[in-house]
């Protein structure tokens, strides 16, 4: 499987678990210093890991107070041949929940991706910057129209685990929309269920979330991602499951450490 559409699939299903629209709940699920680990298999190997940091330091932007979050992806095993190490970043308003900065850092093989997005959420603009390979000229920058409030690919999935989700009932869905690469994404969560979930970190009681998806050239059949999060405080992603034109891809927690709620 090409390096590249390893990493469509990886994103696509990051960005379908976060980017909701909306007004987030006070923020009571995360905190500075937590570190996820995920563990993402294809079929039966393991392909990759994926690992979210929430800084220890508050850091500001324009004053305003914001958690620095990390998302780190690196192939593991046989699929190291691919080389992939990636960085996502995103600098979350504490009190909104709405990201003002992002970045990504694209290293597969000798393919090389810098850019930084900067958001007004005011004037609904996105400013977008690309760096050459080195990260250290601009080679382009573009602005784009997007929605108030809108989500990055890291701030959305932060912003999911704020949200009430006591609320719904099954058959309910959570409209979504984001900015990434470019392009504006409104996708849909359906709620399905509450069911449990053994992980290596324990038995959780979980919320079953179906992701409406256009028919494309990665996933196969009509409901082809399911995403399982913790019934707790912290609203952890535990799970997720995605069916490939080409196999499957498993994506499942294996370690978190400094949770805001024990």
């Amino acid at each position: 499987m090409k390096k590249r559409f390893k990493r469509s699939v990886i994103v696509s299903i990051f960005f379908l678990l976060g980017c909701s629209s909306g007004f987030a709940q006070k923020n009571t699920a995360f905190q500075k210093g937590e570190e996820l680990l995920f563990k993402v298999t294809f079929g039966f190997f393991d392909a990759a890991e994926a690992r979210m940091v929430v800084n220890p330091e508050i850091s500001t932007i324009n004053n305003i107070p914001t958690y620095k979050i990390d998302v780190f992806g690196q192939t593991l095993g046989v699929f190291k041949l691919f080389n992939v190490n990636d960085n996502w970043g995103s600098y979350l308003d504490t009190a909104k929940i709405i990201p003002h900065h992002s970045y990504r850092h694209i290293e597969e093989g000798r393919y090389r991706k810098h850019e930084r997005v900067t958001f007004d959420h005011k004037m609904k603009n996105a400013h977008v910057k690309l760096y050459d390979r080195e990260n250290k000229n601009i080679v382009d920058t573009k602005d784009y129209p997007v929605p108030s409030q809108v989500q990055d690919i890291v701030s959305g999935f932060y912003f999911l685990r704020t949200l009430d989700f006591k609320k719904y009932k099954p058959g309910d869905t959570i409209h979504l929309v984001g900015f990434f690469d470019k392009e504006i994404y409104n996708v849909k969560l359906i709620y399905r269920r509450k069911e449990w979930v053994d992980t290596t970190i324990g038995k959780f009681e979980s919320y079953v979330l179906v992701p409406i998806i256009p028919k494309n050239k990665l996933f196969r059949g009509d409901h082809p991602v399911t995403v399982w999060v913790s019934d707790d405080k912290n609203k952890i992603p535990l799970r997720i499951k995605a069916k490939l034109m080409i196999g499957s891809l498993d994506m499942e927690i294996i370690e978190a450490k400094n949770l805001r709620n024990n």
